[in-house]
């Protein structure tokens, strides 16, 4: 099991001191959110992309992928009405795709809840049909790239789309390509009735991603989930993915956030090698 950190988190930090201190932490992969980069990818130079992956593999992190992909951008949502509003949706969801791959990753992981949230009119059934539209236009370019959609559900507080999942995993029954998979993360998941081992037990073959986090919004251990299952099921179910830290809330400082995040992931590996 590898341990990975999202970049979000290191706020204004220039990249090289970022990567450099997610590395001194003993995490060997970074999660790159698109608009720390800039607010729009097509407006990324290959220099940029380039400068990004050597800060990257100069500090010893493989960059694992992006997520956050369609935050503080503006005129995409998946599941608007508009015909023309999907279709641009799609069409920069395929830039991010060819951008992770650029910069050496392999998954995307798409949460997004205000571009997928339910607009005025819209029934659950036709944002589903929507969705389904919109990634499928795009499996062409992740089949070619090599890079996974992960479908990322997310809490009721965060949005009204894909809020289990079950769900997610309906929507991505419906596109039928194994370039577009599942993606779990332990503060949404904790709003579901099945316990977060029930959910990784039940959805462990079409899960390629997973962010760990406490339903607080900090990190792994800052919180009152126990993590001990979580890894045992992990474990159990031989997965052999990235586990990310995803932080909202970054009240006890980014250092002190990221260290003991990864420390407490290792002591929760080490109880349940001992259980």
């Amino acid at each position: 099991m590898r341990f990975g950190i999202c970049n979000e988190m290191f706020l204004d930090w220039p990249f090289d001191r970022a990567f450099a201190f997610a590395a001194e932490c003993g995490y060997s992969g970074i999660e790159i959110a698109p608009f720390t980069l800039a607010t729009d990818v097509r407006n990324i130079s290959s220099a940029l992309r380039n400068e990004v992956h050597h800060q990257a593999a100069a500090a010893g992190l493989e960059i694992i992928g992006l997520h956050w992909l369609l935050a503080k951008t503006e005129g995409f949502h998946l599941t608007s009405p508009d015909p023309s509003v999907r279709r641009a949706t799609a069409e920069y969801i395929a830039h991010l795709t060819r951008l992770c791959t650029g910069l050496g990753g392999h998954v995307m992981v798409f949460g997004s809840p205000q571009q997928r949230s339910l607009l005025p009119g819209v029934t659950q059934q036709q944002a589903t049909d929507f969705a389904v539209e919109v990634f499928s236009r795009i499996v062409p370019v992740l089949e070619q790239t090599g890079v996974q959609l992960a479908i990322e559900p997310l809490s009721p507080v965060e949005t009204d789309f894909l809020t289990t999942a079950q769900q997610a995993v309906e929507l991505i029954g419906r596109i039928g390509s194994p370039a577009v998979r599942l993606h779990l993360d332990c503060k949404a998941m904790a709003t579901e009735q099945e316990s977060i081992p029930a959910l990784i037990a039940r959805h462990r073959d079409v899960m390629v991603h997973f962010h760990a986090n406490d339903s607080n919004r900090q990190g792994p251990g800052f919180g009152e989930l126990d993590f001990v299952p979580i890894f045992q099921t992990l474990c159990d179910v031989s997965y052999r993915g990235w586990v990310s830290v995803e932080v909202f809330d970054y009240t006890p400082g980014i250092e002190r956030l990221a260290r003991e995040s990864i420390e407490y992931m290792r002591r929760c590996c080490q109880a349940r090698g001992n259980q």
